[in-house]
């Protein structure tokens, strides 16, 4: 349990909902697959924000287990993004200290994003200025699910606690969300991070993902800087 007499002005972990890229491509005109192209870019551009903030963990919700429900087309065009971004942005991760890690079950995606998701993490392994977590193919109650079975098949699983039960998540390591942004305009957590975020604050911005920037993801720092967070205790 955190101490409650201590209020740090910046989230160790930070998990953004990045919705929005589609809605913002049909209103310019473009076809849905432009926005996630632009958005890709913005969140360059805010994981760097964050680095220099004193973030240490940022989570991106960059496919969930629902949207393979999407049309075909689109969906292999976010598979294709992502595995274009992986093999172009090494340097990016390597020259900003950024460590990546996979949040999700891996097994849906092709072999050959598999392959490069894993190599990304292994590379990046010795980046020590942010964590970030790339969520793809992630659903929260799809990782509890999965948490449920991999306990089951452990005969040494005894009583189960909080504590044991983290250990079998997808990322033990990473620290429960602290504060949780959505852009796009709606107020749901769309099954996002359903463990992590127990305690989390939550920051709604009605602006599409590709129109938001650096300084509203300070704005939404700043914001929680302010929250009074109890965790259930009294000051």
């Amino acid at each position: 349990m955190p101490d409650l007499n201590d209020k740090p002005t910046v989230p160790v972990h930070v998990g953004i909902i990045m919705d929005g890229n589609g809605r913002w491509a049909q209103q310019q005109g473009f076809p849905r697959t432009q926005g996630h192209k632009v958005g890709a870019e913005v969140a360059k551009k805010i994981i760097l924000r964050a680095r220099d903030l004193g973030v240490k963990y940022l989570t991106l919700y960059t496919f969930s287990t629902e949207n393979w429900s999407r049309p075909k087309a689109e969906v292999d065009f976010i598979m294709n993004l992502l595995s274009f971004h992986l093999k172009t942005e090494r340097d990016f991760y390597t020259n900003n200290g950024i460590r990546l890690l996979h949040l999700g079950d891996i097994s849906r995606l092709s072999k050959d994003l598999q392959h490069q998701i894993n190599a990304a993490v292994d590379e990046s392994k010795n980046n020590d200025k942010i964590n970030l977590v790339f969520a793809i193919n992630h659903g929260g109650r799809d990782e509890l699910i999965r948490t449920i079975n991999k306990i089951k098949a452990d005969s040494s699983s005894e009583n189960i606690t909080e504590e044991s039960l983290r250990g079998y998540l997808d990322l033990p390591e990473v620290p429960d969300a602290d504060l949780i942004i959505r852009t796009g305009g709606e107020q749901r957590l769309s099954n996002f991070l359903l463990w992590h975020s127990a305690y989390a604050e939550l920051e709604f911005s009605d602006k599409l993902w590709p129109d938001y920037t650096p300084d509203d993801f300070e704005h939404n720092i700043q914001s929680f800087a302010a929250r009074n967070r109890r965790f259930g205790g009294v000051k």
